[in-house]
């Protein structure tokens, strides 16, 4: 127990020691990098030992040790959950952002806040750590909106560019909508449980479907569900290890792990899982739909980090947290590789990200091209590879539970489609003659490309069977089942390269096809941006301004100086005038008439 700890704090300790360092002038600004590398590489190596400790004791500890304050009856501490799921995200993180940071380096090098950058990527990774590891909403939640400024920091870096801006305001505000939600849900648990320690919370449940939904939003929010999905595509604007570290171990993944934090609540509430499976169902379909006919090669990877996302949401669906869990870790490899690979070809290519201007990188980029070609594969579920394990077992899982045949059909539909759009990015990027300019110089001899590379290669391979071995069985999948079942992962996939293949063959014809509504439908992310960010906004400005501008004409040009003009002028007229209407008066006024007269003719004869 005291072993695990001391090194949780040690790893926290060694991994803000940079950070802390280079406020102070003790270290020179180009030795920053490196350091920050070592701090990473060692952080790695030093969780290895509350792992293995872990796996050897499968014992559970909670560890709080600072009181911070009391709200009535609430106790709010610094309470660390050591358990499997933060223990081997701690170490899958790691492994993936030490590859990263080295590869930020070279990716990064000739700009001049390259160290902000990389403090940055520390501190996106600290809070991801703070929200896996927490044992109390209060904690998760700073992590939680910790990794979210991170986010909008780093995919704004370059904030010059409109784009960027625009798509760091995107995920900002998506991300808003979905802390309304986690923020829901923490106050009907202090209300309800009167306690925001995850123990207490699970022990007093009373399967209310309220907070259940305040998470679901809070994670479609955080990983970017249909519907609060945009922000993920457009956040492809930040430099390319951005991409990778956000889209592999931090960020996109904490909604997902905030659903498997409160499984024990979900499992028994069938109207939440159905609205996750349906809900993860669709995001999984739509994003690769999206994904086939994209032709920027980080729009792609996106994508497919959207629909895999979606898989996972599937996952929590059928009630195997577990397995969620497990293709959390197995995706981080590839997907991190996929984005490394991608970075390595677009900065060869002189920032080139068109697939369609690329071809035979085999040749020219043999160690990445072959990178990017295992990435790939590994995303399909190639038997083997590290996505195999995960995603094999959750199709099996899918086929084998009481679901929804209709979530089922479009699952393995997507999974088709991850087919499809991996091997677009080999045919064009990969194979085929190349489609680049002869004069640009490409060389990939860098150790801080290759080096990465090929670690993140080699976690691609083995991962997902190391990690497969340590799952713990809690929802027993269904070990016997027809052939055509257990092998309906596979023949899918195999469906989905043919296909492509046979598709990619029609781009050899000198004639540009014609468009159509499917294509356009794709090609356009299923008109949701131009609804949602222009249509309904644009008809919400019009409106707004109809009805300003026929308030200001109403007030101003009517009421304030004609009608107040007249409305003077009658009042006025009233008070000075003696026409009010009476008999009496008139008859007053002629009598007073006549006397005057009469007295006149008196005095003056003549």
């Amino acid at each position: 127990m005291n072993t695990i700890s001391s090194s949780i704090l040690m790893i926290f300790i060694m991994l803000t020691f940079p950070v802390l360092l280079s406020m102070t002038n003790l270290i020179k600004p180009t030795k920053f990098p490196s350091l920050a590398i070592l701090s990473i590489k060692f952080s790695f190596i030093l969780s290895l030992l509350p792992l293995l400790l872990f796996l050897q004791s499968n014992t559970e500890y909670m560890v709080t040790n600072w009181h911070w304050m009391t709200m009535n009856s609430i106790k709010i501490s610094m309470s660390f959950k050591i358990d499997y799921f933060s223990l081997l995200f701690l170490s899958v993180a790691l492994y993936v952002t030490w590859s990263i940071m080295q590869f930020s380096s070279w990716y990064m090098h000739s700009d001049i806040n390259i160290n902000r950058f990389m403090k940055y990527l520390i501190l996106f990774l600290i809070t991801m750590l703070i929200l896996t590891s927490a044992n109390n909403l209060f904690q998760l939640f700073i992590g939680w909106e910790g990794v979210g400024i991170m986010s909008f920091l780093l995919i704004g870096w370059w904030y010059g560019r409109t784009d960027a801006n625009t798509a760091a305001l995107q995920a900002i505000l998506y991300n808003r909508i979905g802390d309304i939600g986690l923020i829901l849900a923490m106050t009907w648990f202090c209300l309800n449980s009167n306690s925001w320690e995850l123990q207490q919370i699970l022990l007093t449940n009373n399967n209310s479907l309220i907070p259940l939904m305040g998470l679901l939003i809070a994670a479609m929010g955080k990983s970017a569900q249909f519907g609060l999905h945009p922000w993920l595509p457009s956040a492809m604007e930040g430099p390319t290890p951005v991409s990778a570290l956000l889209h592999s171990s931090t960020m996109v993944v904490a909604g997902i792990f905030l659903m498997i934090r409160f499984h024990p609540l979900t499992s028994n509430n069938s109207s939440i899982l159905t609205m996750m499976l349906c809900l993860g169902a669709l995001t999984t379909l739509f994003t690769a739909i999206c994904a086939l006919t994209q032709n920027d090669i980080k729009k792609i990877v996106a994508f497919s980090t959207s629909s895999q996302l979606g898989l996972m949401m599937v996952t929590l669906g059928i009630n195997q947290p577990y397995l969620a869990f497990l293709h959390i870790c197995t995706h981080a490899f590839f997907k991190a590789m996929l984005f490394l690979c991608s970075g390595s070809i677009i900065h060869s290519l002189n920032d080139e990200q068109d697939i369609r201007k690329m071809g035979n990188m085999m040749k020219t980029l043999p160690i990445t091209s072959s990178c990017l070609t295992i990435g790939s594969l590994a995303l399909t579920g190639m038997p083997f590879l590290t996505g195999f394990y995960s995603k094999d077992s959750i199709i099996e899982s899918i086929n084998t539970c009481n679901t929804n045949a209709w979530a089922l059909l479009i699952t393995l539909i997507a999974t088709s489609m991850t087919a499809m759009y991996s091997m677009r990015i080999i045919y064009f990027a990969v194979m085929t003659k190349p489609r680049f300019p002869p004069v640009i110089i490409i060389n990939e001899n860098n150790p801080n490309i290759i080096n990465p590379i090929k670690r993140l290669a080699l976690g691609s391979i083995m991962g997902g069977f190391i990690i497969s071995l340590n799952i713990p069985p809690t929802n027993l999948q269904i070990l016997t089942m027809p052939p055509y079942l257990k092998t309906m992962a596979l023949l899918i996939s195999i469906l989905g390269f043919t296909v492509s293949l046979e598709l990619n063959n029609l781009t050899l014809k000198f004639s540009l096809p014609k468009n159509n509504p499917r294509t356009s439908f794709s090609t356009s992310l299923g008109y949701f941006p131009s609804i949602m960010h222009r249509i309904i906004p644009l008809s919400t400005l019009n409106t707004s301004l109809k009805l300003s501008s026929s308030t200001l004409d109403s007030i101003w040009l009517e009421k304030a100086i004609p009608k107040s003009i007249s409305t003077m002028h009658m009042n006025m007229s009233k008070m000075t005038t003696n026409q009010k209407g009476l008999v009496k008066l008139y008859f007053m006024s002629f009598l007073i008439s006549i006397l005057l007269i009469i007295s006149l003719y008196i005095i003056n004869p003549e």
